[in-house]
């Protein structure tokens, strides 16, 4: 159900399967015709796995957007993208074709069993706060009340994050390599 209150909201995205690029293209694309209007693409961040470590390396993003979704309906919209694209979670933190979580809804807090914002382990993986540091250095933490800078200084996540050939440019309509249709 739409909210009349436009939210700005930041998503973390993140692929390690098939054509990864691609997929966080289309992911993106398919926000742009789900109610969720993308502002600010970060560029695009190669990274190591963590906790399953016998995975490919991930290829993440974070992506500022306005929405008049609830959250619930936000996260609902989003599992919805992961699903129509094949997505399947078949082992807990382990490969997958795409994931996007909701890291912050406006300043909300939000603890039900269905959903937790902000993310709860957020500040602690630097795969999330690198991209989302290019886009919302001064965002602050809803909680710690730390901007988003400070907590990638301070995360203890020490893991291997670094940039990918073809950065976004971090604005809508960028493209993340070669140009593709529709994005």
């Amino acid at each position: 159900m739409a909210d009349p209150v436009k939210r700005t909201v930041y998503l973390s995205l993140g692929s390690n399967l098939g054509d990864r690029a691609k997929n966080l293209q289309d992911s993106i694309a398919a926000l742009r015709n789900a109610g969720v209007q993308v502002v600010r693409i970060s560029s695009l961040y190669e990274t190591e796995p963590l906790d399953y470590l016998d995975q490919p390396w991930f290829l993440n993003c974070a992506v500022e957007a306005e929405t008049e979704l609830a959250a619930l309906d936000l996260l609902r919209t989003l599992r919805g993208i992961e699903a129509q694209m094949g997505s399947k979670k078949l082992i807990a933190k382990g490969p997958r074709l795409i994931d996007v979580d909701i890291l912050l809804y406006g300043d909300a807090v939000i603890d039900t069993p269905e959903l937790q914002v902000p993310h709860p382990r957020m500040h602690l993986r630097r795969f999330v706060l690198e991209p989302l540091a290019e886009i919302a250095s001064n965002v602050q933490h809803p909680v710690s009340h730390q901007s988003i800078s400070d907590l990638l200084a301070n995360t203890p996540d020490k893991s291997a994050v670094r940039a990918a050939v073809g950065p976004s440019k971090g604005v809508v309509g960028a493209r993340f390599s070669a140009p593709q249709p529709g994005f």
